[in-house]
């Protein structure tokens, strides 16, 4: 058993590096400062990708700006305030109902209510909505597990201080689990960065130059987008294996950085 569990170890440690060497040597060397910087021109025939890394900036800000004000808020209610278990149960389950529905079907559910019964249109807006509704079970059960790894004597010792219900919330109970919630906002930075399906139905595969506001109303095409169009659709699979180091790079330091966020903030709790 014990030589299984190494070989186990070891069949999946050399997937990961086979996966992560192959995608790096073959996308590195076409990487350019030229496709960084530009955006695409079929009249000089040039192809950049610009449009594309802005479009995945603006889509990470746009659904973070809801999903960790929902997905905190939801998980301080459930843990800190809902007296009914049945309905804290049923909540929970949803919750994880929604992290296991393929992505295409969010694209789908997306299309059809964002962009069109809200007449949102294909748009960086619609899909960043639905990214919302993707990642929201996932800062939702994080914040949860973080916000039940705080002790009940800290919540006891400042009611007993006299401080009300949000007052220990707030100065008590969410510092003492910000690690919890911030690796959890760091990790679906991660999935959003990585999703494709959902954004070919809503975000749209425009490769247009926009400002933040601007960009948000209009459609535009992702990093993963932009890969799926550069090698399906035009066969440049040069470009697609540059775009795709480029994201696997993103995701390890996506992954890092969660990683040195949570040792920091464990190690500042035990000080």
């Amino acid at each position: 058993m014990k030589w299984l569990c190494w070989l186990s170890v070891g069949i999946t440690a050399a997937l990961v590096l086979f996966l992560l060497g192959y995608i790096l040597v073959k996308g590195i060397p076409h990487i350019t400062w030229e496709l960084l910087s530009t955006k695409p021109s079929y009249i000089e025939e040039r192809i950049g990708i610009l449009p594309n890394i802005l479009n995945t900036l603006y889509i990470i800000l746009a659904t973070l700006v809801f999903v960790i004000p929902l997905g905190v808020g939801a998980a301080i209610y459930l843990t800190e305030y809902a007296k009914n278990k049945r309905i804290v149960t049923a909540i929970e389950y949803a919750a994880e109902t929604l992290s296991g529905i393929p992505s295409i079907i969010y694209g789908l559910v997306g299309m059809l209510f964002f962009c069109q019964f809200l007449n949102m249109k294909t748009s960086l807006l619609a899909g960043a909505l639905t990214l919302v509704i993707m990642n929201l079970p996932t800062v939702m059960r994080t914040t949860q597990e973080s916000l039940k790894t705080v002790p009940q004597n800290y919540r006891e010792g400042a009611f007993g201080l006299g401080a009300g219900k949000w007052r220990v919330i707030r100065t008590v109970v969410l510092p003492g689990c910000v690690d919890g919630v911030v690796t959890g906002c760091i990790l679906s930075i991660g999935r959003i960065l990585g999703e494709s399906a959902a954004l070919l139905f809503t975000a749209g595969l425009a490769h247009e130059l926009y400002g933040l506001f601007e960009g948000l109303q209009n459609s535009g095409s992702t990093l993963t987008v932009a890969l799926y169009v550069y090698a399906k659709e035009q066969g440049e699979f040069e470009i697609a294996f540059a775009i795709a180091a480029i994201l696997m790079i993103m995701t390890l330091l996506i992954n890092l950085a969660a990683d040195i966020v949570s040792r920091y903030f464990k190690k500042r709790r035990s000080l």
